[in-house]
């Protein structure tokens, strides 16, 4: 019987020790999975890469290390205080060049550091692919109606303030193809076709990059616009998606 605990205990110890050896290549050839590595913009999308976005807020130094080392060509946004409640110091724009090659529409969108990581994955590894699945061609530009805007949600005179009032969200109106067809979100939205399948594609792919993505299927606000935002969630990190 002695023996038998014996070859039990080593067994237990030989799982256990294999085990951490999975780990550990899992680790190295999946960093982005998980919660305890650094945040890379050149890796793929990981479990943990959205609340890694979201971290990024408040240390804009870092954010912009990461994007230049991803190769993201930006210009920093000079600070903007308007008001206790409105206004940001980390925000940034991007060049026409560079490897973000998504124009936007109007140009010279003025986002916090965490969103404009965010939307280079989107495109990267959203965006794009689905763009070349559904319609064999890359996504030109991106539409939009701003990010900054000083006001508290749906715009009401009282309550919380939105994710706009620091540059912390985009709302983006619709894709542009490279022959010039558009993609328009309050247009397409429940059309049955290709450019429905692609709204509602790149909107469940940017789940896993922003904290909160709003659409046509949240309610009458959202009808004609995908809300993207890094919103600070604590410790939990749960995320906003619909």
């Amino acid at each position: 019987m002695r023996l038998v605990r014996v070859l039990k205990v080593l067994l237990l110890a030989g799982l256990a020790s294999f085990g951490a050896v999975l780990l550990y290549g899992y680790a190295r050839s999946h960093p982005q999975d998980l919660p305890w590595t650094r945040l890379d913009l050149t890796q793929k999308p990981g479990a943990f890469t959205g609340r890694k976005l979201a971290g990024l807020a408040g240390d804009s130094g870092q954010c912009r290390i990461l994007l230049a080392r991803a190769g993201i060509q930006f210009t920093p946004a000079p600070p903007l205080k308007a008001s206790e409640q409105c206004g940001y110091d980390d925000a940034i724009r991007f060049r026409p060049a560079g490897a973000v090659s998504i124009g936007y529409r109007p140009a010279d969108l003025t986002i916090a550091c965490p969103v404009g990581a965010a939307l280079a994955l989107w495109e990267w590894h959203v965006v794009q692919p689905a763009a070349l699945r559904h319609f064999g061609q890359r996504v030109a530009q991106i539409d939009h109606f701003g990010s900054y805007s000083c006001r508290r949600l749906y715009g009401r005179s009282q309550g919380d303030w939105s994710e706009h009032s620091r540059a912390n969200a985009v709302d983006v109106a619709g894709f542009r193809l490279e022959d010039g067809r558009r993609i328009n979100i309050l247009k397409d939205w429940e059309w049955d076709g290709a450019r429905s399948a692609f709204l509602k594609e790149v909107r469940d792919g940017a789940c896993g990059l922003f904290a909160t993505v709003l659409s046509p299927d949240y309610n009458q606000a959202h009808r004609d616009h995908f809300h993207l935002d890094q919103a600070p969630r604590g410790e939990t990190g749960w995320r906003a998606c619909r």
